[in-house]
C-alpha cells in the first residue's frame, strides 16, 4: 500500500468514526424524555481510544458536556480497573469536579469490546430534568443540597441494570419517569455507538483502532501546532464583572502564549460564592479552551489532540471552586468566561475577535402547582432560552443565538405540553443588539403565565442584567436584561420566586454588543434594521 493510499483509507475510516458517533448522539436526541435534550440538544457523544483519549465528538452537543467529558474519561478509567470491565458494561457519574461541573447532568461511559479486546469507550452526557434536593437553582450553600450525588459506579453490569440504583433514583427526584428514561437513553446511545463501530472494524478489516488514533492525533496535533506558532507571544490580560448572586462578581483571566502552548490563568477572579454560582475547574477548562479554538483555530477537529495545546491554571475561586461548594447554576459563570478569555484575546489579535453577546443562557425552570382548593397537575418545566451574540468582525451578530452553549431554543409548544404554562409572547426585543459598523444580535422578549388555576415557583438564572454585553472597538454596549412580573414588579436575576395565578413572567434578555465604530454602519444595513424592526424609533 502506498503512502497516498494509506493517507485516503485513513481519512475515510476517520470520516466513518464520526459519522458513528453522529448516530451515536442522534440516538439519545430520538429517545430522551426531557425537553432540554431532545428539543434543545443538551448533550454530548463521543468515542474514546483504549487510553481515555478522545477520538471523535458528535457534532451535536455543547462545549460544556463534549470538553468536559473529554477529561471525565480519564476519571473513569482510574475508578474502575481493567479487570473489573466486561462486555455490556455501562459506568454512570453525575458528580460534579468528574463529569461536567453539576448534579442535573449524567454522564455515562461504556467500554467498546471486540471479542475480548478492548478497543475504545463510547461516553454521553445529557442534563436531567430533575436530581432531587433544593431543584434546579443558585439557592443551596453545599453541594450536598443540591440534589443526589451519583459517585463513579456501574449503571449495568454485563449487561444487567443495576436496580438497586435506579431504586434510589426513584425515590429522590420529583420526576421519576423522565429522570430513569433519560438513563436509559443514555445508555441506548452508548450502545448504538458501540455496535456500529464493531460494524465498521469488520467491515474494514480493523483488529484495533491503534493506527486510525495515531493518524487522527499526528494530523491534529501538526495542524494545531501550526496555528499556535504563528501566534504573537506574550500575555495579555482581562477582567469581567457579572451581576453575581447577591453582590456583582469580577472574572479575571490572563492569556499567555508561549511556544506550543497557550495557558489561561484565573488568577484575580473573586473567591468561592456562598451561593450555587461557582464554577468546578473541570468545567472552566472547557469553556475556555471551546473560546480560544474558535478564534485560533476553529475548522481543526476536537479531539485529545487539539485540546493539548490549551491549558488552564487557577487558584481556588469562583472558577476553581473545590468540594463541597454549591455548583449547580455552574453553566451562568461558566458561559462568561469565552466572553472573558476572548476579551483578553483581542488584545493579541485585534480585528478578530467578536464583542462580548448575552453569553449565559436564560434557563427557566418553573415548578408548575394548582393554586389551593382547584384541580390540576403539578409538573417540572425546563425552558431554554438566548439572548443575543455579540457582532463578529465583518458581520452582525446572531439574534437569540446560544453562543457559547450551542444548545437549540425549545419550541413553545413543546414546553406548554410539558406542564400547564402558557407562553404568550416570544420574539426578539427590538434595539436590544449594540449599535457599531455590525450591530450586536438582538435578545427576546418572553412573557409565561401559570394556566388558569395554578401558579408557579420559578428558579432564575440569569445574567447580564445589571452588566451589559460590552461592545468591541467603538461598537456600543448590548441591552441589558430586565426580569419582573407583567404588573412592573422587579424581579431578582438569580433565586427561587413566586408568579400567581393571572399574573405573567416577562423577560427581557439581553442584546449583544456591537463592533466598530456606528459613523461606518451601511445605510442600506440600517433601512434593513429598521424595515425589520430590530430598531427601535430612535435608531439604537
Amino acid at each position: 500500500m502506498t503512502d497516498q493510499t494509506r493517507e485516503i483509507r485513513m481519512q475515510v475510516m476517520w470520516n466513518r468514526l464520526i459519522s458513528v458517533v453522529e448516530e451515536q448522539a442522534m440516538t439519545l436526541l430520538r429517545t430522551a424524555f426531557s425537553t432540554s435534550v431532545r428539543e434543545a440538544g443538551d448533550l454530548s457523544a463521543g468515542v474514546f481510544d483504549p487510553e481515555g483519549r478522545m477520538l471523535a465528538q458528535a457534532v451535536t452537543g455543547t462545549p460544556g458536556h463534549v470538553n468536559t467529558m473529554a477529561e471525565a474519561v480519564g476519571h473513569f478509567i482510574a475508578a474502575i480497573p481493567r479487570d473489573r470491565m466486561y462486555p455490556g458494561d455501562t459506568y454512570v457519574t453525575n458528580d460534579p469536579w468528574l463529569g461536567t461541573g453539576h448534579l442535573h447532568d449524567i454522564t455515562m461511559v461504556s467500554p467498546s469490546f471486540k471479542g475480548d479486546r478492548l478497543v475504545g469507550f463510547f461516553a454521553c452526557t445529557a442534563h436531567v430534568v430533575d436530581v432531587g434536593g433544593r431543584g434546579f437553582g443558585a439557592d443551596g450553600k453545599s453541594v450536598y443540597e443540591e440534589g443526589i450525588q451519583i459517585p463513579i459506579l456501574k449503571f449495568a453490569e454485563r449487561g444487567e441494570v443495576n436496580e438497586t440504583l435506579l431504586a434510589l433514583l426513584r425515590s429522590n427526584v420529583r420526576e421519576p419517569g423522565q429522570v430513569v428514561g433519560d438513563f436509559y437513553s443514555l445508555a441506548a446511545c452508548n450502545e448504538v455507538g458501540h455496535r456500529r463501530l464493531i460494524d465498521m472494524m469488520a467491515e474494514i478489516g480493523l483488529e484495533s483502532l491503534d493506527d486510525l488514533g495515531a493518524f487522527i492525533f499526528t494530523r491534529t496535533r501538526a495542524a494545531m501546532l501550526d496555528r499556535v506558532r504563528a501566534l504573537p507571544q506574550g500575555a495579555w490580560s482581562n477582567s469581567l464583572d457579572t451581576d453575581g448572586y447577591d453582590a456583582p462578581v469580577r472574572l479575571a483571566a490572563t492569556v499567555q502564549i508561549a511556544g506550543d502552548v497557550v495557558n489561561v490563568d484565573f488568577t484575580g477572579t473573586d473567591g468561592v460564592n456562598p451561593r450555587g454560582i461557582n464554577v468546578p475547574i473541570i468545567y472552566s477548562k472547557a469553556y475556555a479552551s471551546y473560546a480560544l479554538k474558535c478564534v485560533v483555530a476553529p475548522e481543526i477537529p476536537n479531539n485529545w489532540a487539539s485540546l493539548e495545546a490549551f491549558t488552564v491554571t487557577s487558584p481556588e475561586n469562583i472558577l476553581n471552586a473545590p468540594r463541597p461548594a454549591p455548583v449547580s447554576v455552574r453553566h451562568v459563570i461558566g458561559h462568561l468566561v469565552p466572553d472573558l478569555v476572548l476579551g483578553a484575546l483581542a488584545k493579541a489579535l485585534p480585528g478578530r475577535v467578536l464583542a462580548e453577546g448575552a453569553a449565559a443562557l436564560w434557563n427557566i425552570h418553573m415548578s408548575v402547582r394548582p393554586v389551593a382548593g382547584a384541580q390540576g397537575r403539578r409538573a417540572e418545566i425546563l425552558m431554554f432560552n438566548s439572548g443575543g451574540m455579540g457582532a463578529r468582525p465583518g458581520l452582525d451578530g446572531l439574534s437569540a443565538t446560544a453562543f457559547p452553549s450551542g444548545v437549540m431554543t425549545m419550541p413553545i409548544e413543546a414546553t406548554e405540553q410539558v406542564g400547564p404554562v402558557i407562553v404568550w409572547r416570544k420574539e426578539l426585543r427590538p434595539g436590544s443588539g449594540g449599535d457599531g459598523q455590525h450591530r450586536g444580535g438582538l435578545g427576546q422578549i418572553i412573557e409565561i403565565e401559570p394556566a388558569p388555576g395554578h401558579e408557579f415557583d420559578f428558579s432564575a438564572m440569569f445574567d447580564r442584567v445589571n452588566h451589559a454585553a460590552k461592545g468591541r472597538d467603538g461598537g456600543k454596549d448590548g441591552a441589558a436584561g430586565i426580569v419582573a412580573l407583567d404588573d412592573g414588579t422587579a424581579l431578582k436575576p438569580k433565586g427561587w420566586q413566586h408568579v400567581p395565578a393571572g399574573r405573567r413572567l416577562v423577560l427581557h434578555l439581553p442584546g449583544g454588543g456591537g463592533y466598530g465604530d456606528p459613523a461606518r454602519r451601511d445605510a442600506d444595513a440600517r433601512a434593513i434594521d429598521a424595515r425589520r424592526g430590530y430598531v427601535t424609533e430612535t435608531g439604537k
